[in-house]
């Protein structure tokens, strides 16, 4: 069943941290790890040909409970792949996304493509674990974190290979993004302490982003006339969830809201 809409995001934040003891390996350990392990560009994706879709793999959302039964990564990002999408976007976090690293790691085996880690990043040792497990890029959330602590660990995150996608929902965190020297700010459409979506969100902020960063639109991308508003308002990259994970035929779905351009 989905999860009833309060605070989602503290909700999932504050279970996370109530995790880190278990914690195993050493983060020196995990960095080794990462340092034997070929980085694939995300941000060499984004500047492809446009509307360029990063298609995401998850199996289920605090707002909607599970989204498909028996999904299979591997099987997912190929049929991705032969729609055209540039790279992947693979939900980890087990809880309240039913994700894993076994997930991007299947996805990521079974293409070419750079592979985004979606989950809740709290500290380096997340970053690290990332990289070890193959992640190309992660997703830092302007939300739980100051403009110091964004700029630390997109620094870190970058010492290890990883692209950072930093992710914002309003004029504030966005302005902490870019003081953090963000290259790459996704907006996401979707409120994360209420899960409401409003794509108007992407098209007010996208005027306050320099031409300089890349810009990504996240969340309710359900056609290629979404596609084709936002582009007009200066988005080239797409972050898909939702709308292809419970598509029939999700490489004709990417070739569809590629078809605005």
């Amino acid at each position: 069943m989905p999860a009833p809409v309060a605070n989602i995001l503290a909700e999932i934040v504050a279970r996370k941290r109530r995790t880190l003891a278990a914690r195993l390996a050493p983060l020196g350990e995990l960095e080794r790890r990462a340092a034997l392990l070929k980085r694939r560009s995300f941000a060499q994706a984004l500047v492809g040909d446009p509307p360029v879709i990063i298609a995401e793999i998850k199996r289920a959302s605090p707002s909607r409970g599970r989204l498909v039964e028996d999904l299979d990564p591997a099987r997912l990002a190929q049929s991705y792949a032969r729609g055209g999408a540039a790279a992947l976007s693979v939900l980890t976090e087990p809880d309240f996304f039913g994700g894993s690293f076994l997930d991007l790691e299947q996805a990521r085996s079974a293409v070419a493509l750079p592979v985004l880690r979606k989950d809740f990043i709290l500290d380096e040792y997340d970053i690290a674990e990332s990289a070890s497990h193959g992640a190309d890029a992660i997703l830092l959330i302007a939300a739980i974190h100051s403009a110091e602590a964004l700029r630390r660990l997109r620094e870190y995150a970058a010492g290890l290979g990883l692209a950072a996608l930093v992710e914002v929902h309003d004029r504030e965190e966005l302005l902490a993004a870019l003081d953090s020297g963000a290259a790459i700010i996704g907006v996401n459409n979707r409120d994360l302490r209420s899960f409401q979506i409003r794509l108007e969100t992407s098209l007010e902020l996208a005027p306050l982003i320099p031409p300089t960063v890349a810009k990504v639109s996240e969340s309710g991308i359900h056609s290629a006339e979404h596609v084709r508003r936002l582009s007009e308002a200066g988005f080239t990259a797409f972050l898909v969830g939702e709308h292809l994970v419970r598509a029939p035929d999700p490489s004709s779905a990417i070739k569809a809201l590629r078809s605005c351009w």
